[in-house]
C-alpha cells in the first residue's frame, strides 16, 4: 500500500531520477529529440506513469536503469564547458547550469527516500 499520499515510492522516485537523466543529458545537453532520449518510465499522455508500479515492478531493475542513465550523463558532458549554452525548455543555459540543477533534483528526491525509509523501517539518517 501507499506510505504517503501520493503515488511515491521508492522505485518510482529511481525510475523518475533516470528518466529526469535522460531528459536533461540526453535531450537538452546532446540536443536529441524527445522520440530519440530513450525515455523508459515517461509518458508525457500519463504524467504519473513513472510513479505506477505495474505487478512485477522491480527496484533492482529501475536501480540499473538509473545507473546506466547516469553513466550517459557523465559521458554526455565530459570534455564539455561548463559554459557551453544547451537550449531547455524555451531558454538557454549552460551545461553548468543543468549539473547544478540535476544535483538539486536528486538531492530533493534522496530526502523523499530518506522520509520513506523511515515509514518502512524507522530508520532515520545520522
Amino acid at each position: 500500500g501507499r506510505m504517503v499520499g501520493s503515488a511515491t515510492t521508492v522505485t518510482g522516485i529511481i525510475r523518475h531520477l533516470a528518466d529526469t537523466e535522460r531528459f536533461w543529458f540526453r535531450e537538452v545537453v546532446g540536443g536529441l529529440p524527445g522520440a530519440e532520449a530513450g525515455y523508459r518510465w515517461f509518458d508525457e499522455h500519463d504524467r504519473d506513469a513513472e510513479w505506477r508500479l505495474e505487478p512485477g515492478a522491480s527496484l533492482s531493475e529501475a536501480l540499473a536503469d538509473y545507473t546506466a542513465a547516469c553513466e550517459h550523463s557523465r559521458a554526455q558532458i565530459a570534455g564539455r564547458s561548463g559554459e557551453q549554452e544547451v537550449r531547455a525548455l524555451r531558454e538557454v543555459r549552460t551545461v553548468r547550469w543543468v549539473v547544478t540543477h540535476m544535483i538539486a533534483e536528486t538531492s530533493r528526491h534522496l530526502g523523499h527516500l530518506d522520509v520513506l525509509t523511515e515509514l518502512l523501517d524507522g530508520r532515520t539518517g545520522v
